[in-house]
C-alpha cells in the first residue's frame, strides 16, 4: 500500500482530532477522503505528512514511518494545502521555479503544458491573484514533477467549473501512469467523478471504505430550488437519486442520494433564483455547475 494506517489518533488536550482512523490507499488509485468540514480530514493528513505527532497509531507512506521519516516521503509526493501560502512578491513563474530546483528540476515541457491547461497567467506576482487563481498555482507546484503520490486538500476551492474539469483529467492522467493520488473533499459530486475508491469520515472516525456507488446511501442531500416561475414537479420526479419531490408555489424541496448532476441538468432550463443545503460547499458547488449548464 502507498498509504497505511493504523489506528491512528490525535488530539488536541481534551479536544477531539481523530480517533483510530485506519485506512488503506493502494498504488495506482484515486482514492477519495471524503467528509464535513471539521471531520478530521486535514488532520489526518497532516499527520501522514509529519507535521503532526500523532497521541497514538501508525501511519507509513511509501512504507516509511511518516514520523520518522518525514523528507524522505516529501521527496515522492506532490502536496497541496487546504490552506496556504507563498512568496507575495514572486510570480507564479518565479514561485514554480523555486519549488522545481527543490525537487532537483522538473520536465519544462510539461509544466508549460500545466500552465495552459490550468489558465494560469506566470508573470503575475501571488498577491495579485484572486482565490480561485492561487489555487492553480498550489496545483502547479503539486504536479510539475510528476510525483508517485498526490496529497491534495479540498484542491478545487474556488476553481470555476471549467478548470476543475481539466483538473479532473490531470488526476485520471496521474492514475493512468500508475501515480497514486489521495483527494480530500466535502462534495460527494467532486469525489464521485474521479475516484476509484472512498473513504467516508465524520467527527474524527472512519465510517467506511468502498467505491462511490456503496456510500451513496449515506449521503443524502436535502435541497431547495426556488425559481422565478412555475416548474413541472415531472421535470425532477424520476430522476436518478431524487426522491420527495414537493412543490409549493415556485420552490421545490426534494432529497438527493448521489451526483447533484442530474438535478442541475434538470433546473438549467428554468430560471433559478436561489439553491439551500445544509451541506457545506454544494451550494457554490451547485450554482457554478448551473451557470455553466445554462
Amino acid at each position: 500500500m502507498i498509504i497505511e494506517t493504523e489506528r491512528l489518533t490525535k488530539r488536541y488536550g481534551t479536544r477531539r482530532g481523530i480517533d483510530e482512523v485506519t485506512l488503506a490507499v493502494a498504488p495506482g488509485e484515486i482514492h477519495g477522503f471524503l467528509g464535513p468540514n471539521g471531520a478530521g480530514k486535514t488532520t489526518t493528513i497532516r499527520t501522514l505528512l509529519g507535521h503532526l505527532r500523532p497521541t497514538s497509531g501508525t501511519a507509513r507512506v511509501f512504507g516509511l514511518d511518516a514520523h520518522a521519516d518525514p523528507v524522505a516521503i516529501h521527496r515522492r509526493l506532490g502536496y497541496l494545502p487546504g490552506e496556504f501560502g507563498l512568496y507575495d512578491r514572486l510570480t507564479g513563474a518565479q514561485t514554480a521555479d523555486y519549488f522545481a530546483r527543490l525537487h532537483g528540476g522538473v520536465d519544462t515541457a510539461y509544466r508549460d503544458a500545466l500552465i495552459a491547461r490550468l489558465g494560469i497567467d506566470p508573470g503575475r506576482r501571488f498577491r495579485e491573484l484572486s482565490k480561485g487563481n492561487k489555487q492553480k498555482i498550489g496545483l502547479l507546484i503539486a504536479f510539475q514533477h510528476r510525483p508517485g503520490l498526490l496529497i491534495l486538500d479540498e484542491p478545487t476551492s474556488g476553481l470555476d467549473p471549467l478548470v476543475q474539469q481539466e483538473f479532473q483529467a490531470l488526476l485520471r492522467e496521474a492514475r493512468d501512469e500508475g501515480r497514486t493520488v489521495f483527494l480530500s473533499s466535502h462534495v460527494l459530486s467532486e469525489v464521485e467523478a474521479v475516484c476509484d475508491r472512498v473513504t467516508l469520515i465524520r467527527d474524527g472516525r472512519i465510517v467506511r471504505t468502498g467505491k462511490v456507488a456503496e456510500l451513496r446511501d449515506l449521503a443524502h442531500h436535502q435541497v431547495l430550488l426556488r425559481f422565478a416561475d412555475t416548474v413541472p414537479v415531472e421535470a425532477f420526479q424520476g430522476l436518478p437519486g431524487v426522491s420527495d419531490v414537493e412543490v409549493v408555489d415556485h420552490t421545490l424541496r426534494m432529497r438527493v442520494s448521489g451526483p447533484m448532476t442530474p438535478v442541475v441538468r434538470a433546473a438549467a432550463g428554468y430560471e433559478l433564483l436561489d439553491f439551500e443545503s445544509r451541506e457545506p460547499g454544494l451550494e457554490e458547488t451547485f450554482l457554478r455547475a448551473y451557470e455553466t449548464a445554462s
